[in-house]
């Protein structure tokens, strides 16, 4: 075993009742600042922002900085925004675009893409979404992604979702999931167009 790696009994995590190799509780696994600076570095939003996964309130913070209006809601209350909003009931727009890292499990993800582009449909605006990249070569999705090809795709090089101030120490497989940010535009028809995202070229946010 490599050095740096801790086996699974020693984690002692913060967050009790959690086993490791099991889900996050509340699906918390938190976006690296740099990953979405990095993504910003290279994809434009026009117009306001709705974060409605926003844990911490890290991308929203990240927009701010940039200029955007942005409205954070989740389910949870981590002080990132509006909690006890299930985004999966909204009918109306907070924002003419939706950017998040969703929840993943049980589906959520897919379910989570298909709410924002049916609001997204009645903005304009995009849709931007941290995925898992084997989601991309899976036979049950195949069909979906081809009904609904995202206008980008950036493979992301380094990225570990993980709240170590919940979970404790940064070693459990779902670290080592690889990670693409996908963005819908409204209208897009046709092949997704794809280019790799080197994280660190990009620096950390000042924040």
């Amino acid at each position: 075993m490599p050095a740096f790696a801790t086996p699974l009994q020693t984690i002692k995590p913060r967050t009790p009742g959690w086993r490791p190799g099991e889900r996050v509780p509340g699906e918390y696994y938190p976006t690296p600042r740099e990953a979405i600076t990095a993504l910003l570095a290279v994809e434009r939003l026009d117009g306001s922002v709705w974060e409605p996964a926003c844990g911490d309130g890290r991308i929203g913070d990240i927009l701010r900085a940039r200029g955007h209006f942005v409205v954070c809601t989740d389910l949870y209350d981590r002080g990132g925004g509006e909690s006890g909003v299930d985004f999966l009931k909204q009918t109306a727009p907070r924002a003419r675009n939706i950017m998040t890292n969703p929840p993943y499990g049980s589906g959520l993800a897919d379910r989570f893409v298909d709410r924002a582009l049916a609001l997204t449909a009645q903005t304009g605006g995009k849709v931007v979404m941290l995925l898992n990249l084997a989601s991309l070569c899976h036979p049950p999705r195949t069909a979906w992604w081809q009904r609904h090809p995202p206008a980008r795709i950036y493979g992301v090089d380094e990225c570990i979702c993980w709240d170590e101030a919940q979970l404790g120490p940064k070693w459990w497989p779902g670290i080592r999931q690889r990670y693409i940010w996908a963005v819908w535009e409204t209208g897009h028809t046709g092949p997704s167009s794809f280019w790799w995202l080197p994280v660190q070229k990009y620096g950390k946010p000042a924040f």
